[in-house]
């Protein structure tokens, strides 16, 4: 049997990442990677000022950006209520919220996906790709047995890391419990090139109508687009015509070019998922390790998704390279920082979706009286900061439940 110090299971962002990260300090591992190919999965491709950092402290910036340096300077609110002339003079300056850092960082998943890959390999990690059934065994003696290619294999390790994704066989096998928030809406997303007109430098974000709509330009006239929409349209934007209904949706009166980026050329799949976050009271076992989403993840509403995998190999990354003892309370820092981090974030999803995810006239009439409230007192929804500098660096008083009170108060 072979044996390694690490088995990742997931060879995604965060499994490819920590791949990379312990490969290039001197550890063994091997990738268990479930598809041949990288393909647009509709989510993943904006990363918060925090999570460049996070790029930038494990060493994985560089890889990303041989993938995309598309920064997003600028943000800018349109919708109904609000006058776009008025939306354009307070645009947002991203590059504020952290030294050094030019904004966030819009980049396509597949591509980043096998950029991360083909680093781990290249820092001398092994990878195989079709894995079709895996058993994970955990404890004082850790081993993954798989099947590829009509064979069985099997090999030890000294820690096996799950790191396959919302649906994590590796979480169900371990038998740690998934907890999750009921379903506040439904959240789409699509691909389009072919829009030259919208300016390349700015992300926005807006409701109008029974849609809140997203847009993260990813350069050369390629966009991400996003949008929420009521639980109660549940199928509105899937089955056949599904991507052309979701363009003819961004034709939004009060967002300028929007009917350019409705004309655009789809250039991926449409796929719409429930908003709602999930975790894990501990994402640590004996002999194992969950990371990414499937430890838990948080609404996409907020676009939390690759800084969270980002931070989560930075942290686990530094803990194994800095110890050689694996055992279980090695990863106390983690176990005691990510259910905190996870919580923080789920609050600012929370007041994110009830402001601009809820939809009717009365929805309207709150987000506009929230709107006022803020531009008199900045402090007002102070933790939405934190989807951009990071949970841990707004007070904590901003995520109570007296916090919370004062915000529906509005």
């Amino acid at each position: 049997m072979e044996r390694y110090d690490v088995i990742i299971v997931g060879g995604g962002i965060a499994g490819s990442g920590l791949a990379t990260v312990l490969a290039r300090g001197g550890r063994s591992v091997l990738v268990l990677e479930r598809t041949e190919q990288f393909r647009d999965v509709v989510r993943g491709e904006w990363i918060a000022p925090w999570g460049v950092v996070e790029a930038r402290r494990t060493g994985l910036y560089d890889v990303l950006a041989g993938v995309s340096q598309h920064h997003l300077p600028y943000h800018v609110e349109y919708g109904e209520g609000i006058d776009p002339a008025e939306a354009d003079a307070q645009k947002l300056d991203l590059r504020a919220f952290l030294p050094g850092v030019p904004g966030p960082l819009a980049i396509g998943h597949p591509n980043a996906c096998q950029a991360l890959f083909d680093a781990a390999t290249a820092a001398g990690a092994r990878a195989v790709r079709g894995v079709t059934r895996f058993e994970v065994r955990a404890g004082a003696s850790p081993s993954v047995a798989w099947e590829a290619g009509g064979q069985a294999f099997e090999a030890a390790a000294r820690l096996v890391v799950g790191a396959d994704g919302r649906n994590s066989q590796v979480r169900k096998q371990l038998g740690i419990e998934l907890h999750e928030d009921e379903p506040h809406h439904l959240f789409a997303g699509l691909l389009v090139e072919d829009v030259p007109d919208w300016p390349e430098e700015v992300e926005s974000m807006g409701t109008e109508g029974n849609v809140q709509y997203f847009v993260f330009p990813q350069g050369g006239g390629r966009h991400r687009l996003y949008l929420s929409y009521g639980y109660d349209q549940k199928g509105r934007f899937s089955g056949e015509g599904a991507a052309e209904r979701f363009l003819e949706a961004f034709r939004l009166p009060s967002v300028p070019g929007s009917a350019a980026i409705a004309a655009g050329t789809i250039a991926g799949p449409c796929h719409s998922v429930p908003n709602q976050s999930t975790w894990v009271d501990s994402p640590v076992r004996d002999g194992a390790v969950l990371i990414g989403d499937a430890a838990g993840f948080n609404d996409p509403i907020v676009g939390q998704g690759l800084s969270i995998s980002l931070r989560d190999v930075r942290i686990v990354g530094e803990l194994l390279l800095g110890s050689d003892d694996w055992r279980p309370a090695l990863f106390a820092p983690y176990v005691e920082e990510r259910p905190e981090r996870m919580r923080r974030l789920r609050f600012a999803a929370r007041l994110d979706s009830v402001i601009h995810a809820e939809f009717g006239p009365e929805a309207a009439a709150r987000k506009l009286r929230f709107r006022e409230a803020r531009a008199k007192n900045p402090l007002l929804g102070l933790a939405t900061a934190g989807v951009m500098i990071g949970p841990e660096l707004v007070p904590a008083e901003a995520f109570t439940d007296e916090a919370w009170a004062e915000l529906m108060a509005v």
